[in-house]
């Protein structure tokens, strides 16, 4: 098996074809081995699903047929697609209603964007600024809490954008729904995801 292919990330739903988490596509396969979870595969605008048994023997035909429509793992016996939607069979629980407000999740809102400087930069090089610094009475907040460079964060110090003589790129805002999710959906092979999560709203992280 290729580790970075079991590294790829699967959209979980529940019972109900709720969206509920992110996983590995290990993780996955062992859901779907315990047969704790089915695959739903999108074929010609239908949803379609499959145990185990039957995704590994459809796997077949695909990768003569479609050998690039998934990732692939490779056993000592055949190949598996790894899939992209999976539907626990006996979970029904509604996802929680809140995004965590963490670093992770305000870099994803911002898109490792300076709010200040409006320069993309690695995680590494990038704070988190509070708009109204906590020496004013600024607090732990969606809306006052940003992505800033090191350079523009140490230039603003303890002042207000105002008092610095700065400006936010934008208002900051609490996302509706999981930014990672939202940055995994831009790339090609995730959009199959977007039916489920236009009404989901998200508090687990792709892991």
């Amino acid at each position: 098996m290729t580790a970075g292919v079991l590294d790829d990330k699967v959209l979980v739903l529940n019972r109900l074809y709720m969206a509920v988490r992110v996983v590995s596509a290990r993780r996955a396969f062992c859901l779907l081995a315990r047969d704790l979870a089915e695959v739903i595969s999108i074929e010609d605008g239908q949803y379609l699903n499959y145990d185990f048994s039957s995704w590994t023997e459809l796997g077949r035909l695909q990768r003569q047929i479609e050998p690039d429509a998934h990732a692939w793992v490779r056993t000592v016996r055949l190949h598996i697609a790894v899939p992209k939607i999976i539907r626990l069979l006996d979970y029904d629980r509604v996802p929680q209603q809140r995004v965590k407000l963490n670093r992770r999740n305000i870099f994803a809102r911002d898109a490792n964007t300076c709010q200040y400087c409006g320069r993309t930069y690695p995680t590494p090089e990038l704070s988190i600024d509070h708009i109204v610094p906590r020496s004013q009475g600024g607090g732990e907040s969606w809306t006052n809490l940003v992505c800033a460079c090191t350079k523009c964060n140490a230039r603003k110090g303890g002042r207000t954008p105002t008092q610095a003589n700065m400006h936010l790129i934008r208002k900051p805002v609490q996302p509706r729904s999981n930014p990672m999710v939202t940055v995994r959906l831009g790339r090609e092979g995730h959009a199959c995801w977007q039916a489920f999560l236009n009404e989901a709203y998200w508090s687990v992280e792709l892991s």
